[in-house]
C-alpha cells in the first residue's frame, strides 16, 4: 500500500532533482490491516495544488533570482498526475466474494461450491500478496504487526465460545490426551499455534443451539492457524521464491502429493497442520508471485493452457477419491491443492488492478470496502451466527398466521434460504458490536460500519 502523497512545498531555490527526489519518497507503504485508513483517509492535497505562501497571490511565485532560473528548470506535462494511492479494488472484489461464498458453504453444505470457486484458496493467495508487499519492510516488524491485528479478534471470539462450553458442562480435562494436557491445549484459544480442543457433542438436539454447535464455532480456527504460520515463514518463502521461483512455487504441490495422498501419514492435529500448509502453500505463494511481478512475465496463453490442464488433473484425481462428501474438495487434499492452483493463476492473470470498481460493480463498493475492512470479523462469527438463525427463525411458527398447514409447509420448504437472507444482519450486528476490535488491533481509531463512506455520507477520496 502506498501512504499517500505528502503536501510539497515548492521554494523558489529548489531544484528539479529535489523535486522529483520528494515525490518519491511519497512511496512508503503501511501495513495491510490499516491500508483502508489511509485510503479512505482525510483527502490529500496534490503537489500542482499547493497553497500559494502566506500574502501572495498564487501568480507571483516568482524568484528573486530572476527569469533565468525558471526557464531552466523541466515543465511537467499536464497530464502527469501522480498515481492516487489506495487498494487493489479487484483483489478486494475477490475477498469479499470469497467471504460470500464460505458463508454460503456452511450453511447449505453443497460441495459444488468448492468446485465453482475455491475460497480459501484465494483467500490465502491475496494474504500473501499483501504479505510480500509488506515485506519491503524489517520482516519482524511485518510479522509482530500482523500477529497483533489476528489475536485481539481471535481472543473476543473464544472469551465467547469458552464461556458457551463451559457454561453447557464441558470438562478439557476430560478429553483423551489426559486432563493436563487437555487444559494446556487451551493456549490455542489465545495464540492459534495449532488445533483448539472443543466437545464434539455438548447440550442436547432440543437446546438452543445443536448439539454440534461447538465443532462448528471452533472448527473454522484451523484458518486462523494456517495464517499464522503463513505469515511467520513469508520472510522465508519470500527470500526463496526471489532465488528458485520454480521450485519454490511448486514445492507445496509436491508435498501435498506426499503428505494429502496417503503416502506419507503424519497422525494428529500434526498432519492436519502439515497438509493444511502444503495444500495452500502453493496459492499464498502464487501471492507472492503476483506481487513480485512473476506472473505477468508468463505469457497468458500459456498460464491459462497449464492451469487447465493441472485443474483437470485436479478433478480427475477428485473423481477417483470421492469423500463422504462426494465432490467435495476440502475432502480431497490434492484435489484441492490442484484446483484451487490452476484457478488463482487464472485470476490473478487476468487481474486488472482497478482503482475503483467499474461500471455496476460500483453499486457494491461500500460492500466490498466494508467486508474487507471486517475479514476476520466476518470469518470469525459467521459459522455461530448461522446456528443462532435457527431459533430465531423457529419463533415464526408461533406466528398467527403461520399456524396453518400450508404455511408452515412452506416455512419448512424455504427454511434453508431464510437461514440465509437472516444471517446477514446477524453478520451486521456482529460488526457492528466487535468489529471495532479489528481497529483496536490495527491502532486505529475504532469505527463502528467502515465502509468507506464519509460522515456526511459521500465516501472519502483518497
Amino acid at each position: 500500500m502506498t501512504q499517500g502523497y505528502q503536501d510539497q512545498r515548492f521554494t523558489d531555490q529548489r531544484s528539479a532533482d529535489q523535486r522529483s527526489a520528494d515525490q518519491r519518497s511519497t512511496g512508503a507503504e503501511n501495513p495491510y490491516w490499516a491500508a483502508y485508513e489511509e485510503t479512505y483517509g482525510v483527502p490529500q492535497q496534490r503537489a500542482d495544488e499547493a497553497p500559494a505562501p502566506e500574502g501572495r497571490a498564487p501568480e507571483a511565485k516568482q524568484s528573486e533570482a530572476g527569469p533565468e532560473v525558471h526557464a531552466k528548470q523541466p515543465v511537467a506535462e499536464p497530464d502527469a498526475k501522480p498515481k492516487k494511492p489506495g487498494r487493489d479494488r479487484y483483489l478486494d472484489l475477490l475477498r469479499s466474494i470469497a467471504l460470500v461464498r464460505v458463508v454460503a458453504y456452511h450453511l447449505f453444505g453443497w460441495a459444488w461450491l468448492t468446485v465453482v470457486f475455491p475460497s480459501m484458496g484465494v483467500m490465502f493467495a491475496l494474504a500473501g500478496s499483501l504479505m510480500a508487499r509488506s515485506l519491503s519492510r524489517p520482516a519482524w516488524g511485518v510479522i509482530r504487526g500482523r500477529i497483533r491485528r489476528l489475536l485481539p479478534p481471535l481472543w473476543a471470539f473464544s472469551a465467547v465460545a469458552l464461556a458457551l462450553m463451559f457454561a453447557g458442562g464441558w470438562d478439557p480435562g476430560k478429553s483423551s490426551d489426559g486432563p493436563t494436557w487437555g487444559w494446556l491445549e487451551l493456549i490455542n484459544y489465545v495464540i492459534p499455534i495449532g488445533a483448539p480442543p472443543f466437545p464434539w457433542s455438548i447440550g442436547s438436539r432440543s437446546g438452543l443451539l445443536e448439539d454440534t454447535w461447538a465443532v462448528q464455532a471452533a472448527g473454522v480456527l484451523w484458518y486462523l492457524r494456517a495464517y499464522l504460520w503463513f505469515v511467520v515463514a513469508s520472510p522465508l518463502l519470500l527470500w526463496a521464491f526471489r532465488r528458485v521461483p520454480w521450485v519454490t512455487l511448486l514445492a507445496p504441490l509436491a508435498l501435498t502429493a506426499v503428505v494429502g495422498t496417503g503416502l506419507v501419514t503424519i497422525p494428529g492435529e500434526t498432519g492436519n497442520a502439515v497438509t493444511d500448509f502444503a495444500v495452500y502453500g502453493s496459492c499464498w505463494v502464487l501471492g507472492i508471485a503476483h506481487h513480485e511481478g512473476f506472473l505477468a512475465k508468463i505469457p497468458r496463453y500459456m498460464a491459462v493452457s497449464c492451469s487447465a490442464l493441472i485443474m483437470a488433473f485436479g478433478l480427475w484425481w477428485a473423481s477417483g477419491h470421492l469423500g463422504p462428501d462426494g465432490w467435495d474438495l476440502n475432502d480431497i487434499p490434492l484435489a484441492q491443492a490442484t484446483w484451487s492452483f490452476g484457478f488463482v493463476v487464472i485470476l490473478l492473470q487476468y487481474s486488472p488492478s482497478w482503482q475503483e470498481l467499474p461500471g455496476r460493480l460500483a453499486r457494491w463498493d461500500k460492500l466490498v470496502t466494508l467486508s474487507n475492512n471486517r475479514a476476520v470479523t466476518i470469518y470469525l462469527w459467521h459459522n455461530l451466527l448461522i446456528m443462532a438463525t435457527v431459533p430465531l427463525l423457529d419463533l415464526f411458527y408461533d406466528l398467527p398466521f403461520m399456524q396453518s398447514e400450508s404455511a408452515a409447509a412452506a416455512l419448512d420448504t424455504t427454511y434453508m434460504i431464510w437461514m440465509f437472507v437472516l444471517v446477514w444482519p446477524l453478520i451486521g450486528l456482529a460488526v457492528v458490536a466487535l468489529g471495532w476490535i479489528e481497529d483496536f488491533a490495527a491502532q486505529r481509531s475504532p469505527r463502528l460500519w467502515p465502509n468507506g463512506a464519509k460522515r456526511g455520507g459521500s465516501r472519502r477520496k483518497a
